[in-house]
């Protein structure tokens, strides 16, 4: 992957980790994802 990838990569995870933070528990816990999963679920949600 050339850094151009690389960067987009890294910006669409953090854009997901973002969103899925101003989450509240409620919603979270609707979509059955723990506050504390959510770095892990936006690096394998932009894969």
């Amino acid at each position: 992957m050339d850094i151009f990838g690389s960067i987009r990569t890294w910006n669409r995870v953090r854009q997901t980790r973002n969103e899925l933070n101003g989450l509240s528990n409620r919603e979270l816990n609707d979509l059955g994802i723990a506050r504390g999963d959510i770095p892990f679920i936006a690096k394998r949600a932009v894969r």
